[in-house]
């Protein structure tokens, strides 16, 4: 539970990036194309508002949820597939359309996974569920790398099957030089950072004490059987 929160705000970040393109208007400007632009704004790419956008959810575990809770805040509808799907009080109350996986693909405009990488799970991104997807629609990944097939995408992304991808991982950490989702087009990649943040780091480490010692007083906690 350390990175709930950390990993589902990353996971909007991403999402963000990939619908307002901050970095590359930061980029512009910072290059002189404001200084040089004849009207008071521009934009270089479409900037699309995420309220009434369909969020689709793979996997509806604690950060799944986690995510859901930010979707719904911005105002996003909610639709998810999970093989073990929460009870109504895990839900927390949020108002999530549980549908089939394919389902998932072809309603989502923002299309995220929290799922553990399995045999069921391995390439879950493919070449044909890409097909299936929306050509707006922008998919993003802060849980497990080989989820996706990584070939398949960066061909999407050439062949704008799909808007845009985010990816927290990779299949190859780290991955080589000509890894093809560093160079896709559209593709916004950062280092496996989701997990990163500083309070989740410092939650990981009391856990870990806290097992230790409550296992020392004989106390088991946490316990995997």
């Amino acid at each position: 539970t350390y990175g709930t929160d950390t990993v589902a705000q990353h996971t909007f970040a991403l999402i963000l990036e990939l619908s307002r393109h901050t970095s590359l208007h930061h980029a512009a400007v910072q290059d002189g194309a404001w200084s040089r632009s004849d009207d008071f704004c521009f934009a270089l790419a479409p900037i699309r508002e995420l309220t009434g956008l369909t969020l689709g959810i793979l996997g509806l575990g604690r950060i799944g949820r986690g995510v859901a809770k930010i979707g719904a805040a911005m105002g996003m509808r909610l639709v998810g597939h999970d093989l073990y799907w929460p009870t109504d009080e895990q839900l927390d109350g949020l108002e999530i359309e549980s549908r089939e996986i394919d389902e998932v693909f072809q309603q989502a405009d923002v299309l995220t996974m929290h799922c553990p990488l399995t045999a069921e799970t391995h390439h879950l991104v493919n070449k044909t569920r890409l097909s299936l997807m929306k050509s707006d629609a922008v998919l993003v990944n802060t849980s497990r790398g080989p989820l996706i097939d990584n070939e398949a995408l960066a061909d999407a992304l050439r062949n704008d099957v799909i808007a845009g991808a985010g990816v927290d991982v990779l299949d190859v950490e780290p991955p080589p030089a000509d890894h093809p989702l560093i160079a896709a087009p559209r593709c916004v990649v950062t280092p496996h950072i989701a997990w990163y943040a500083r309070a989740a780091r410092q939650r990981l480490l009391d856990t870990a004490a806290s097992n230790l010692s409550a296992y020392l007083d004989g106390k088991v906690v946490n316990q995997v059987n």
